[in-house]
């Protein structure tokens, strides 16, 4: 089973590379970043991990476009702070 960690990370992973390629924005699906780490679909899913993810990722002038199925807005580049939660962590020890 995948953790909330684990989509964290891919999700600011994403993030990152929409960013340092220029973008200002990335359009983020839920159903769509559990595929991308496994266990979608299926009986053993972690979609409310995946999904919570996800709206602790979510900051000032991000957008909530469908609520169903989860895809937001997320607004780039990313303002994090060092000592912030929210801080890029990509060390995978």
């Amino acid at each position: 089973m995948v953790s909330i960690d684990h989509f964290r990370r891919e999700l600011r992973a994403q993030l990152a590379r929409a960013s340092a390629s220029g973008s200002r924005h990335a359009l983020i699906n839920a159903s769509e970043l559990h595929r991308m780490l496994g266990g979608y679909p299926g009986s053993n899913h972690g979609m409310q991990r995946c999904r919570e993810a996800m709206r602790a990722e979510m900051e000032p002038g991000d957008v909530l476009i469908d609520a169903s199925d989860l895809t937001v807005r997320y607004q780039l580049p990313r303002q994090y702070h060092a000592n912030s939660s929210a801080a890029l962590q990509f060390d995978d020890r």
